[in-house]
């Protein structure tokens, strides 16, 4: 999940995020059925770690479901169209995802899935500045600890200087780009959420950099994910400031189409930081008006769906009084 707050001239270069609690509800029909799909991943769960014990003996058991489980785990959360459900039921499913991860430590799967997850709970649902801290900093270290399952000298160069560290990424194969990715979008949210301290801040260049080799590497990669990241990058700060405005309309653009539409994200986040910094009101109010009007569920995309259609509410009440 990834949400910039707006951006300001005079600000910190990633200002906090300021979302708004507006729910879009749905019908009484559909949340039984959320909940039972809920209930079912936790049985799950609730079966792996208490009917494994060691008297029954079930490594082979969680060895052969981790990864499945893993990919499933992610799925259900990214799918469900009720925020609050998955705003109250995540906690648990992160402690199971650790146990997970504690159990089979070298899992590059299991690293991305915790990488993506902890960064999408985080920047969606936690305020409080200390357990923000805490959880993107674990969303960063499952990130580079998957990095380097798949690619060491790139995760190894992450802490060195800029050139070394872009050096390092020219290494990188087609093999590796889940681990960029995963990688990438956790330390983004890192970054993000430590948007007071310039040494954080410091790191988008890496960040920026990653996320172009990704394009390098394939442009499509996960509907045009890491064009949306750019995006986000390159519209940080105006023109005046060193901003690159116009390449991140084209990267929104870009993120828009890869995605087919499906991503309504992209739109609230090309409405909310190139149409902002460049005072296009009409821009920015179809970009809403498209989101609001669109139906959310979509594969692998509708709980994100669902909270850009809440932002979009609020920040289409808010275009008057902006422009």
């Amino acid at each position: 999940m990834f949400v910039f707050g707006e951006v300001r001239e005079a600000d910190s270069p990633v200002p906090s995020p300021g979302r708004k609690a507006i729910r879009i509800r749905s019908p009484a029909g559909d949340r039984a059925a959320r909940i039972s799909g809920a209930m079912g991943l936790r049985v799950i769960l609730l079966f792996l770690f208490v009917a494994c014990v060691p008297a029954f003996g079930c490594g082979t058991l969680v060895s052969s479901a981790t990864n499945g489980l893993a990919r499933n785990l992610t799925s259900a959360v990214l799918d469900q169209d009720d925020p609050q459900l998955v705003e109250d039921g995540a906690p648990a499913y992160l402690i199971a995802l650790d146990g997970l991860i504690e159990g089979d430590p070298e899992n590059e799967m299991l690293l991305l899935a915790g990488a993506r997850l902890y960064a999408a709970y985080a920047s969606a649902f936690v305020e409080d500045p200390v357990r923000l801290a805490r959880l993107t900093d674990r969303a960063r270290a499952y990130g580079r600890r998957a990095m380097c399952r798949a690619n060491k000298p790139i995760c190894e160069a992450a802490s060195d200087p800029y050139e070394e560290f872009v050096a390092a990424l020219q290494g990188a194969k087609k093999k590796d780009l889940p681990a960029l990715y995963g990688f990438g979008s956790a330390w983004a949210t890192w970054v993000q959420m430590n948007s007071s301290d310039w040494n954080a801040v410091a790191d988008l260049p890496k960040v920026q950099a990653l996320m172009e080799r990704v394009v390098v590497l394939d442009d499509g990669y996960e509907q045009g994910g890491a064009h949306l990241y750019l995006g986000v990058l390159y519209t940080l700060r105006p023109a005046s400031l060193g901003g690159r405005p116009e390449l991140g309309r084209e990267e929104f653009e870009k993120a828009i189409l890869m995605s087919d539409g499906r991503n309504l994200m992209a739109k609230v986040l090309y409405a909310r930081q190139y149409a902002r910094l460049v005072f296009d009101q009409p821009l920015y109010n179809r970009l809403l008006v498209d989101v609001i009007e669109a139906e959310p569920v979509e594969p692998g995309y509708t709980l994100t769906n669902t909270m850009a259609q809440e932002m979009a509410i609020a920040l289409l009440a808010e275009s008057d009084d902006y422009f």
